[in-house]
This record gives C-alpha cells, sequence and structure tokens, in this order.
C-alpha cells in the first residue's frame, strides 16, 4: 500500500512538472521565455513547446495589428491657431525582446509611452503647420511626418507603428464662435457689397435710359418741328398761289372769316371808328371784278 501511495504522488508529481513545463503559443501570439526573471529566448511558432518547470516563465505578447487611442488634447498651430485633436495609432510588436527590456512584461506600459510620444510628435510637427494645412489635403503629409517621428522615437521598443491618423480635429468653443462670428460679417460685407454693386448698376441703367428717352423725345421734337415747319411752308405756298390767282376775292375772304370768329358767338365787343379799314365790308360793298378777270372760285374751292 505504501508502495502504491508513493506512486501516486511520484504520479501526481510527474503530472504537475509536465504541465509546468509544456505551453501553448497560439496563431496570434509570441512567447518570450525569462529565467528567473532574465530572458531567455523569443517563441513566435504556434504550436506546444516546453520550458523548464519552476525557473523558466513565459510572458506572451500579441503580434497583431494593434490600435491605440490617444486622448484628446488642444494643440496650438503654427499660425497660432487652437484645434483639439483626436488621433488615433495602429502599431504592431516585432520585437518583444525590446519591448520586454523597454517597459517590461505589461502592455499598458507600453500604450501609455507610445501615446505620450505620439502626443508629442503631434504637438511638434502641427506647430509648425497652418489650420488649413491640416484641414485640407496636405494633411496626408503632415500624418507622414509625424509617423516617421514616431517610429523613429519608438524603435528601441520593440514596435512597428504603422500608422498614425487624426480622427477628429475640432476648434475650441470660444474660436468657434469667434470663426462663425467672423464669417457671418465676411458674409454680411459681401451682400453689402453686392447691395452696392446692384444699386450702382441700376442707377447706371436708368441714367442711361433717361439720357435715350431724352434723346428720343429730342429728335421727334425736333421731327415734329421739321415737318410742322415743312406743312406750314407748303401750306403758305398753297395760301400765296391762291391769294395770286383772284387776290380781291380772298381779301374779302379773310375780312369775313374774321368777322365770323370775332362776333360769331355774339359775345365779343369791339370799339371802332366808322372810318376804321376793319368795317370796310359793313360800309359798303367791295367793287366788282373787272370783266377780264377770273372767276372766283366757289367756297370750297378756296379751302
Amino acid at each position: 500500500m505504501r508502495t502504491l501511495g508513493i506512486l501516486a504522488v511520484a504520479a501526481i508529481i510527474a503530472l504537475v512538472l509536465l504541465n509546468a513545463s509544456l505551453f501553448t503559443v497560439a496563431q496570434t501570439e509570441q512567447v518570450l521565455i525569462t529565467q528567473l526573471g532574465q530572458p531567455v529566448k523569443v517563441i513566435t511558432d504556434p504550436g506546444l513547446h516546453a520550458k523548464l518547470p519552476l525557473i523558466q516563465s513565459t510572458i506572451a505578447f500579441d503580434k497583431r495589428l494593434l490600435d491605440l487611442d490617444v486622448p484628446s488634447e488642444e494643440v496650438i498651430l503654427g499660425d497660432q491657431r487652437r484645434l483639439i485633436v483626436d488621433s488615433f495609432a495602429r502599431f504592431r510588436i516585432v520585437k518583444p525582446l525590446e519591448t520586454f527590456q523597454a517597459v517590461g512584461a505589461t502592455e499598458d506600459a507600453l500604450r501609455a509611452r507610445l501615446a505620450a510620444v505620439v502626443s508629442g510628435s503631434l504637438r511638434r510637427v502641427l506647430g509648425q503647420e497652418r489650420l488649413l494645412d491640416v484641414l485640407s489635403a496636405a494633411r496626408d503629409r503632415i500624418m507622414g511626418r509625424i509617423r516617421t517621428e514616431v517610429n523613429t522615437e519608438m524603435r528601441g521598443f520593440g514596435i512597428d507603428v504603422e500608422d498614425v491618423r487624426i480622427r477628429r480635429a475640432d476648434l475650441p468653443e470660444e474660436n468657434t464662435e469667434a470663426i462663425l462670428s467672423r464669417m457671418q460679417s465676411e458674409r454680411e460685407r459681401v451682400a453689402r457689397q453686392a447691395r452696392a454693386e446692384g444699386a450702382e448698376a441700376s442707377a447706371r441703367i436708368r441714367a442711361e435710359a433717361e439720357r435715350e428717352r431724352t434723346v428720343l423725345l429730342a429728335e421727334a421734337r425736333g421731327t415734329a418741328e421739321r415737318l410742322r415747319g415743312e406743312g406750314e411752308r407748303q401750306a403758305a405756298m398753297i395760301y400765296a398761289a391762291a391769294f395770286q390767282k383772284n387776290p380781291q376775292f380772298y381779301a374779302v375772304w379773310r375780312t369775313l372769316e374774321a368777322y365770323r370768329n370775332g362776333f360769331g358767338a355774339g359775345l365779343s365787343r369791339l370799339i371802332l371808328s366808322n372810318d376804321d379799314e376793319f368795317l370796310r365790308l359793313l360800309r359798303a360793298l367791295p367793287p366788282s371784278a373787272p370783266p377780264s378777270a377770273e372767276k372766283p372760285p366757289s367756297d370750297q374751292q378756296a379751302r
């Protein structure tokens, strides 16, 4: 019985030692073996591996692409603008031994160190850039500089920084209000300028229309006066020709016209002497025309 007990205890001890000496490396891991706290070797091949029990231990490091969210921070740009930057980084542990020697066995210490390096590089590089460049296509160039600086500084930590990006870049609230106010003022200035230019164009169009109207009216008046003068000239020529045919008749006709215009309404009153020439036809009939004279035309012809 004692022999069976001893064998059982030995078997248990053997199983414990065997379990302590075997370990598994996953596809996504790389394992650093340390012996009494000192690194011995790095195992990157997945599968079952062995180590010395009790005196050797394993530290697993993820070999996948890892993400690091950098806390938001306020950065002063090269044009003295303030910008709140929210960034992130993607890195991979490629040399677990150097990582262990630099920050120890915990990944949190590595992340804290990388976040500090990314933050410092952001401040340095963005401090030399303008806001317009940060918010434009030039951001790729800026992020390339930051990634290069971070990689250079983190070279001794056994990691490879594959990308550093700005997830979001916002102006501080007070700056946003100031910029919005400035944009509103600029829009109002543009609107005032547009209204002034419109008023100027309107005044110019009205002045041009008024000038054309004045020219057209003057030309129309000139044409009317010319036509009226031509008509009066032709009328005078007709009257003169008619007077020359029978001057005596037209003298009587014009006198009778004057009587009709002066006394036709019955409201006119003239005070003249008896021998006034205007009353000649009222005092006596006009002398008859000589026999050789032409017959006076009828009233319709005279007209």
